[in-house]
């Protein structure tokens, strides 16, 4: 019998600073002098600041998407929504084959169906990480007759179907991991709920992040994360560029392809609390850049996604940030 945890929403990181910047990053800002008509409200499309509108269009701080009209219907939608989430066998064992079943339901309503929305190209991202971080996956649930999203545990030495990042992984080692489950019902707002995973089986060595890694390297491709010099604190616009470079050329937006309906991805999650953030970076001229801002200080444990000639890179990194002045904040709304 499978054993079903439920849990709770993860604690999304709740900005109110955005784009307020002591260089002039004015010209990669996505504000706009368009006007809103009277009672119209705005709201990030992946919901980053959990229900928090803006009476005017604009940009969200945390993954920087375009905000978007908020519909009535959305408006009006009051249900809580959660994942059931089971595991076949009822114990996991590392190294052996399994099956993990992820079914949104509305609270107090369960046996409702939960219908979603296409964000990203996928009706639901999942992101699984060990406790210590040091193991990443992101993957996409395959919607199965019995209305659970299913993810194929694969046997140790056991090769995926299609590459990484489908509807299949794989645990070579046992502990304690985190499932984050991201999806959209239609008519509602878009939801990100944490999970925890024990996985029966000897664990792998705990790696412990500490110190920021601003250069990394994967695939033959060389990544540096350039704060400007500036130190990151929490509250305040962060701008970040990327430089990819591969055989000491770096390479511009446009020779990176498009990956999930984005440029880029970037996943955060901080080592202690388990934060998530999600980031899309984007073009900015002939650079790729990435703003956000972080609600909380902290030492977070990051991987960016990048897609050239068909094949997914994820490169890591860590960002320490600074608990920022009280009472200072950013805003582009």
């Amino acid at each position: 019998m499978k054993n079903i945890f439920i849990a709770g929403f993860v604690l999304v990181l709740s900005v109110t600073a955005f784009f307020a910047c002591n260089n002039d990053h004015s010209k990669h800002a996505s504000q706009t002098t368009e006007t809103a008509a009277p009672g119209t409200k705005y709201i990030c499309p992946m919901n980053c600041e959990k229900g928090k509108t803006y009476d005017q269009p604009g940009s969200c701080p945390v993954c920087h998407m375009d905000l978007e009209q908020m519909k009535a219907e959305v408006a009006a939608n009051t249900a809580g929504y959660f994942t059931a989430f089971s595991v076949t066998p009822a114990q996991l064992e590392a190294g052996k084959t399994g099956m993990l079943s992820l079914m949104p339901k509305i609270k107090g309503n369960e046996s409702a169906p939960v219908p979603l929305d296409l964000v990203h190209e996928k009706k639901m991202h999942l992101v699984l990480v060990s406790d210590d971080l040091s193991w990443f996956d992101h993957i996409h649930p395959e919607y199965s007759a019995t209305g659970s999203y299913d993810i194929k545990v694969l046997a140790k030495g056991e090769p995926f179907t299609s590459g990484r990042g489908h509807n299949e992984t794989r645990f070579d080692a046992g502990g304690k991991y985190w499932a984050f489950a991201d999806f959209k019902p239609t008519g509602g707002l878009n939801q990100v709920n944490k999970l925890e995973l024990q996985v029966a089986g000897a664990p792998a060595k705990t790696t412990a992040y500490t110190q920021p890694k601003l250069t990394t390297s994967v695939d033959g491709y060389s990544i540096k994360f350039d704060a400007h010099g500036s130190a990151i604190a929490a509250g305040a616009p962060a701008h970040l560029h990327i430089d990819i470079s591969k055989n000491g050329k770096r390479l511009t937006p446009d020779e990176i392809e498009n990956y999930l309906g984005a440029k880029a991805h970037v996943v955060l999650i901080e080592t202690t609390t388990k934060e998530f953030v999600h980031v899309h970076p984007e073009a900015a001229g002939d650079e790729l850049e990435m703003n956000t801002t972080f609600a909380k200080p902290g030492t977070y444990r990051g991987w960016l996604q990048f897609q050239t000639f068909g094949i997914v890179h994820t490169a890591d990194f860590v960002l320490a940030v600074e608990a920022g002045k009280p009472g200072v904040t950013g805003h582009g709304h």
